[in-house]
């Protein structure tokens, strides 16, 4: 898992406290206060000993007291530090690993799989779960076969990194059996390693260029390519979503305002798409904090994901969305499996398209 560099290290004292005090608050929902730290055997002081250590801790931008008689709650920061550096994070265990990876297998990777996923990580995690793939310009081609339909007619089959597949149907005669073999070898080599955008920009230019159009099967591959990949229509990333209705549920949100940032919340599905964008939220578990998210929920709410696929190209990104006061320890490594489950149907069903044969698909 890769995290933020942790803060400057606290006291082990005040570490210990603070850690409670994020286990408590994370459990109650409530402000913390000393007497109900001072029942913690771990801690081992009096109140009044964990009053002072709380004040220092408030002063440094940990803690904040909403009230001057109310315990006190955990700031960005201090949940920044915990997740850094202070929790222990749970190990999953066989059972829900394996029910993970038979939910992804039954469910698949199509816009349906998708959202039957999302539901189901999200009645594992208690929260919202959401799931993020990327746009198709940035996603790499990895592979274009052409089939004859028609004389006169021509389907295009274009395999995508993350595994989806478009088809485009184009309308050419002429075209012997041995020189569309012949086209895709050298397509072949074009489109190594290029992304979509990168391949319909490539193809534009040299279908204008002097060497190309000077030689008729150079032309024609461009030609073809450029077909088959279509325009660079202008795609939002896919945003899937379930479980809003559990944040109604908590404690933050409560009341008419808490009910109105939530809604508002989970409406800027551009925003959430840009914080879990697989083509730039690298690899491992992430998690963004309160401000560190922006102004969703007035810096009231929480992300922990993971991208799934080639870390070089992710095919997409699957996360959770609630409070500040997540349960971390549990929900890190929840997100992780489920990511590492997609990652390795994505990795078999590549390995079955990559067979001779290729599979039935739908017009698109």
């Amino acid at each position: 898992m890769n995290f933020p560099p942790s803060h400057p290290e606290l006291a082990s004292r005040a570490r210990e406290i603070l850690y409670h005090v994020v286990l408590e608050y994370v459990s109650s929902g409530e402000p913390v206060g000393s007497r109900t730290l001072s029942k913690k055997p771990a801690i081992g002081l009096s109140p009044a000993s964990i009053r002072n250590v709380l004040a220092d801790l408030e002063e440094q931008g940990y803690l904040v007291q909403p009230h001057t008689s109310a315990g006190r709650i955990p700031t960005d920061r201090a949940f920044r530090l915990f997740i850094d550096a202070l929790m222990t994070v749970r190990s999953i265990t066989d059972v829900d690993r394996a029910r993970i990876q038979a939910q992804v297998s039954a469910s698949g990777l199509g816009a349906l799989g998708a959202r039957e996923t999302v539901i189901f990580l999200s009645e594992m995690a208690g929260t919202v779960a959401v799931a993020v793939a990327p746009r198709p310009q940035a996603l790499t081609v990895r592979t274009v076969r052409f089939l004859r339909t028609a004389p006169s007619e021509l389907l295009a089959v274009v395999i995508m990194s993350n595994g989806t597949v478009h088809n485009r149907f184009i309308q050419r005669s002429g075209i012997s059996e041995n020189d569309m073999c012949k086209v895709q070898a050298f397509l072949d080599d074009i489109i190594e390693g290029r992304t979509l955008r990168e391949l319909r920009e490539l193809f534009a230019r040299r279908r204008t260029s002097e060497a190309v159009r000077g030689d008729p099967f150079r032309l024609l591959v461009h030609e073809l390519g450029s077909a088959a990949l279509g325009e660079d229509e202008p795609a939002e990333n896919e945003v899937v979503m379930a479980g809003q209705a559990k944040l109604f549920q908590m404690p933050e949100f409560s009341g008419a305002k808490g009910l109105k940032e939530v809604v508002a919340a989970l409406g800027e599905t551009e925003q959430i798409a840009m914080l879990l964008n697989p083509v730039t939220a690298g690899s491992g578990v992430r998690v963004v904090v309160g401000s560190e998210a922006g102004a969703i929920a007035g810096g009231q709410m929480a992300l922990v994901s993971a991208t799934y696929g080639d870390p070089q190209h992710p095919a997409g990104t699957i996360g959770v969305i609630g409070p500040t006061r997540m349960d971390y320890p549990a929900l890190v490594p929840l997100v992780e499996a489920t990511a590492e489950a997609l990652s390795l149907f994505l990795a078999r069903s590549q390995r079955d398209e990559s067979r001779p044969s290729l599979p039935h698909f739908d017009d698109d």
